[in-house]
């Protein structure tokens, strides 16, 4: 019996610590980025080279944006990231990189002024949404899906205030709106009016527009 306490003991003293951290990386994010506004959020795949399409395509949409007046956060690694960071950088907006410590991939890419180090996922996503005036989703893997349908969960359950959440590959994106028809909205499992909480666009200047005329700086 006093064995097992001492286990249950050892057990709430190191969540105890851990609630630490976690307000740690809260304290963290909002001190530095309390003032920055606004901003558009960039998610994609990690995996895409410079010289890819969708890289480029990336990289051009941040420029866009950020010649316009909209700082760039991505989570700050390789790939859709990298491209719209560096954006960023060369339009003259803020780059931000909110990274998230992995055993493979994340490693920060060279164009941010602002890096931040999350070990949790659930905080860094917090600060995805409460500092994004828009998102823009690239082609990219499970991550991306993740960020995406997190915020259409939390703008379609009235969680938070509606924003522009751009698609950006009518190729790529296609084929889940298909599905999403097919099953989710056949089956009365969503609305039709959820299907107007995104929007699926290939050109970046259209993109930049859209985002322009919603978000009013």
């Amino acid at each position: 019996m006093v064995e097992r306490q001492y286990i249950v003991d050892s057990i709430s003293i190191h969540d105890t610590w851990r609630l630490f951290k976690i307000l740690a990386e809260f304290v963290d994010g909002f001190e530095e980025l309390h003032d920055i506004y606004p901003c558009v959020s960039i998610f994609g795949s990690s995996r895409v080279k410079p010289g890819d399409e969708i890289y480029e395509k990336t990289f051009i949409i941040a420029k866009k944006l950020a010649q316009s007046g909209y700082n760039i956060i991505t989570g700050g690694g390789p790939g859709v990231m990298e491209a719209g960071n560096k954006g960023a950088k060369e339009g003259g907006a803020k780059s931000i990189g909110l990274n998230i410590r992995l055993p493979m991939e994340e490693k920060p890419n060279p164009y941010l002024d602002i890096r931040l180090d999350f070990k949790y996922f659930f905080v860094r996503k917090v600060m995805f949404l409460k500092y994004a005036s828009a998102y823009i989703g690239m082609p990219g893997g499970f991550g991306t899906l993740d960020e995406i349908f997190e915020a259409l969960t939390l703008i379609q359950t009235k969680r938070m205030k509606p924003f522009p959440l751009v698609l950006v590959g009518s190729d790529y994106w296609n084929p889940l709106l298909d599905w999403i028809k097919k099953n989710l909205l056949k089956n009365g499992y969503i609305s039709e009016e959820d299907l107007d909480l995104f929007s699926i666009m290939d050109d970046p200047d259209e993109i930049v527009r859209f985002i322009k005329k919603t978000v009013i700086i």
